[in-house]
């Protein structure tokens, strides 16, 4: 992996299924700054367990590029690229913090999993503990994470302390 230019951005490249780590490969001797998260899982078959890497968002990898026609056509160029994450497949510039936030975890090895996103405003619902089924509006995450339930009628709200359960889209 070579350095990345100072005035390059973060993209989001989608692939082809299956094709990740070749991709990454291909891209890194094309001298293209690339990420690929990877989580290692224990993979069961019929006669054995093994631990494998798995790529942490599934068809999707990470370069660093210069906004050129230039850079971005190697990176398209490259078999297994579908194309850029964004709006009119040019591919949106993704904040260096939140791909940071990705290598910081993933160099401490904190055990991360998979998680649906989820926004602030969204209807989601409890799950597990005395609170489970509990539906309502996400108010706020972290610390604080709060849940809004509403009786429609009364037009009326509770907000609900929801710190420490498990919340999914409804």
């Amino acid at each position: 992996m070579s350095l990345a230019p100072e005035n390059s951005d973060w993209f989001a490249i989608h692939t082809k299924p299956r094709h990740e780590k070749w991709i990454a490969g291909q891209l890194m001797e094309k001298k293209v700054f690339t990420f690929l998260p990877l989580l290692q899982q224990i993979h069961q078959w019929s006669d054995r367990r093994s631990k494998v890497e798995v790529p942490m968002f599934s068809c999707y990898a990470f370069v660093r590029i210069v906004q050129s026609p230039e850079e971005r056509l190697k990176v398209l160029r490259t078999p297994g690229v579908l194309g850029f994450v964004g709006n009119e497949r040019e591919g949106t510039p993704i904040p260096s913090e939140e791909i940071e936030n990705l290598r910081i975890a993933l160099r401490e090895k904190i055990p991360c999993a998979v998680h649906p996103y989820i926004r602030i405003g969204q209807r989601v619902r409890v799950r597990g503990g005395s609170l489970n089924g509990i539906e309502g509006i996400l108010l706020s995450q972290g610390k604080d994470q709060s849940l809004i339930v509403s009786v429609e009628l009364l037009q009326r709200s509770i907000a609900i302390r929801v710190e420490g359960y498990e919340v999914e889209l409804v």
